[in-house]
């Protein structure tokens, strides 16, 4: 979940020179932000196309590698200062949507006294580890040292913290609160107590306060792992604080530089690309001339449509409200009704998880292949969610098809002049993932290579759209498009960077271990445990977003597969899948909130219409558990 509520921002003071001066500062310092991020996306973008063309002359650009890892980093701390400035940092809690008044003042000074807290302690901890590992070290690119590029780590948690303080309360009266709060927890923390264990959980029990409250998903994560270590580690008290808060930006900036990670921001910079124009009605357009004279014909413009979408924007919410409005009268001129039309777009809006290269199976791979417990590879991951995803697809459209009502009119023959035009117009669109996957796969170039040629041939037709079609200022929209993709990005990757160091106390205190024997002493069947987590999944299909749910649950289900001799690329499936059942899931999966919201129905009827489809992809998920062939049998194959 996001915090978006823009309205929560303070309001400018009227009338004062001063406030305009630092408006109008604060607007510039946000569009040099955006032309930052647009930069840093556009050198990932073509560095490794660079790398490709100069192989072929057998030379390459010395610590491009090195360049291109740390421009992630860069993209996660801009990304995330820019989701903090638009008031858009991944949450958990939507209870502060429904409080209003003093309740809503008070949430937000509980939220932003934790936050600070975490964010600036996290931010002291970067400082002290590039002054101890970053300067003076070696040499990376262009002949600056390491440190220079390790430093944007306590420059971003500073603008986090500054944008959290800002946004804390439309007054300094009111911001004066947290920025107290979060100063005296720091002192306290940094005080040399002897025994620190007793006030672990009474800190514990303050951050789910604020999390409650709406505090952001990496101040949860990352005050966890902060508080464990400090209070739990072990350490004496003269090293407590400066261990605790070093390991913790240790950990953020080795993860970030995790090679596969580079995919990940350029794969979802791609979908933006595509999602910008009219790519949509041109795809509509050409299906539908080619299945809109066939019975189902509206069911499969709709769910291919919308598994494609899906695949390429990583996120069923922008699938939902960005194609909702256009392929609802689809449906309806086939004869379905209202009801039956929002509960087939509320049920395909997450249809393309599981194709590649959708951002959650990128994701997946890494976290799984950090556990440092299975070998995964981004190639197998994206053949494992193949079957099964066209399982789910044409599972949808037989229903689809079974379920329309009859038909009075004449359905019209094909109209191949139509359908060239069509396909002329769509061809760009096509060549996208047929481009993708023969780069992935063809051996000519690496996953990070492969995501590059995936962008910038999305880039080409945006432009191409941009200009000639719908004929918009590039210069403009450009940079407002891209730091929106690299506000996703950036949340997403601070929140992933600060959950190694979660995950390496986990590590630390043998819970995984912990979880392992529990479930060998009290399951016996690895049938058993299967029904058992898909049940486990489910549910956290409805409390948590995909991302959210990846990051933290992943390091704890893995030992557990690997004990119940589950296959890792079956695994993720099986993970995957269940959370793409658990957005539907009365009565607070993701999906028919968004559906609810994108269609103005009460929530009631949103899950009536919903709950045919629910049944489907219970039954797909089952069939994806039981039959493990599904998953690894392409894998298997192309590793012959």
């Amino acid at each position: 979940m996001e915090n978006a509520d823009s309205s929560s921002s303070p309001e400018k003071s009227d009338g004062s020179g001063s406030s305009s001066i630092v408006g109008k500062a604060v607007a510039r310092w946000g569009q040099i932000e955006n032309w930052l991020i647009t930069v840093a996306l556009g050198a990932m973008m073509l560095l490794p196309l660079l790398e490709i063309v100069l192989r072929r002359f057998r030379t390459g650009i010395s610590g491009s590698a090195e360049l291109l890892q740390h421009l992630v980093l860069f993209v996660a701390m801009v990304g995330g200062a820019i989701a903090a400035r638009e008031n858009r940092l991944l949450s958990l809690s939507t209870f502060t949507s429904f409080l209003k008044g003093s309740w809503e003042i008070a949430a937000r000074s509980i939220s932003s006294s934790v936050a600070l807290f975490v964010t600036f302690t996290i931010g002291v901890g970067c400082y002290r580890f590039i002054t101890t590992e970053g300067i003076g070290g070696d040499t990376m690119f262009a002949g600056l040292p390491s440190g220079f590029f390790m430093s944007v780590m306590p420059i971003g948690f500073g603008l986090l913290a500054i944008r959290i303080l800002w946004l804390s309360g439309d007054s300094w009266r009111l911001r004066l609160i947290p920025l107290v709060v979060g100063v005296a927890l720091f002192a306290f923390c940094t005080y040399q107590f002897e025994e620190v264990e007793s006030f672990v959980w009474p800190l514990l029990i303050l951050l789910v306060i604020g999390t409650v409250a709406g505090a952001p998903l990496y101040v949860t994560i990352g005050g966890a792992a902060l508080i464990m270590n400090w209070g739990w580690g072990g350490y004496f008290p003269e090293e407590r604080v400066e261990i605790a808060v070093s390991t913790q930006a240790q950990t953020l900036y080795s993860f970030i530089r995790n090679p596969l990670l580079v995919t990940l921001p350029l794969f979802t910079l791609a979908g933006y690309f595509l999602a910008q124009g009219d790519s949509s009605k041109r795809l509509i357009r050409l299906i539908q001339s080619v299945f809109g004279g066939v019975r189902g014909g509206a069911v499969i413009v709709t769910v291919i449509v919308c598994a494609f979408f899906t695949t390429f924007t990583g996120a069923s919410g922008v699938t939902i409200l960005a194609l909702g409005g256009l392929l609802m009268p689809v449906l309806q001129s086939a004869g379905y009704s209202e009801r039956s039309s929002i509960g087939m777009l509320t049920g395909t809006g997450s249809l393309g998880v599981l194709f590649p290269p959708c951002l959650p199976l990128i994701l997946y791979a890494v976290v799984a292949t950090n556990t440092q417990l299975v070998s995964l590879s981004l190639k197998d991951v994206f053949l494992g969610g193949a079957i099964p995803g066209t399982l789910l697809v044409l599972m949808t459209i037989g229903w689809g098809m079974w379920n329309q009502p009859k038909f009075e009119g004449e359905r019209s023959p094909l109209d191949w002049n139509e359908i060239g035009k069509a396909f002329t117009g769509a061809l760009g669109e096509l060549m996208l993932p047929i481009l993708t996957l023969f780069a992935l796969f063809s051996g000519y170039a690496t996953p990070v290579e492969a995501a590059s040629v995936s962008a910038f041939y999305a880039f080409l037709l945006y432009l191409v759209d941009a200009r000639w079609v719908r004929k918009v200022n590039i210069r403009t929209e450009l940079p407002q498009m891209v730091s929106e993709c690299g506000l996703l990005v950036g949340g997403v990757l601070l929140i992933l960077g600060v959950a190694m160091g979660l995950t390496d106390y986990l590590i630390f205190a043998m819970i995984p271990d912990q979880m392992v024997e529990w479930a060998q002493a009290t399951i016996e069947s690895k049938y058993v445990f299967l029904l058992a987590l898909n049940g486990a999944l489910i549910l956290v299909g409805c409390l948590m977003d995909i991302f959210s749910a990846i990051i933290v649950i992943v390091p704890l289900i893995v030992p557990l597969g690997v004990v119940f001799g589950i296959h890792p690329v079956h695994l993720g499936i099986i993970f995957l899948a269940n959370l793409q059942l658990g957005y539907l899931t009365p009565p607070i999966g993701m999906n028919l909130f968004l559906a609810s919201y994108r269609f103005g129905k009460p929530m009631s009827e949103v899950i009536r219409a919903s709950f045919p489809l629910l049944i489907v992809f219970a039954i797909g998920v089952l069939l994806i558990t039981y039959v493990p062939f599904l998953t690894t049998w392409l894998p298997n194959l192309l590793q012959q």
